[in-house]
């Protein structure tokens, strides 16, 4: 059966050098540590690569973060790729779960996730099934 959750997140954003003789590609570089809080409750790392172009509003990003805690008072760990692009200013996001990466009460969780920033603030949404 599907389910459905919402709830906020904090993030937190550290810039990484890049690798050596990479530098030309103009390609930037994060790592991720985000705490979930609400029916998923827990903390996540990870690292995203992002690159901007000429135009305004136009960029492309890519991450994976393993999250590590509760979904709905279960415990385990999932990854979560994440694949993003920003066409002129609209955004286009998929973030799901990696095939077979649930671990303990997880393990066979599949889903997706949507982020909204709203003020500053992060929130998400979480439809996934688990066996």
């Amino acid at each position: 059966m599907q389910q459905h959750i919402t709830g906020k997140f904090d993030i937190r954003l550290t810039p990484q050098a890049a690798s050596p003789g990479i530098e030309t590609a103009r390609l930037g570089r994060q790592t991720l540590d985000k705490q979930f809080h609400g029916d998923l409750n827990a903390h996540s790392l990870g690292e995203m690569l992002a690159a901007g172009t000429e135009v305004k509003g136009s960029a492309g990003y890519v991450a994976i973060e393993r999250v590590t805690g509760t979904l709905l008072g279960k415990p385990g760990s999932f990854v979560l790729m994440h694949t993003g692009t920003m066409n002129r200013g609209t955004p286009h996001l998929t973030v799901q779960v990696v095939p077979d990466s649930g671990t303990d009460a997880l393990t066979g969780l599949t889903g997706q996730m949507g982020i909204q920033i709203t003020e500053g603030k992060h929130f998400y949404t979480f439809d996934f099934m688990l066996p």
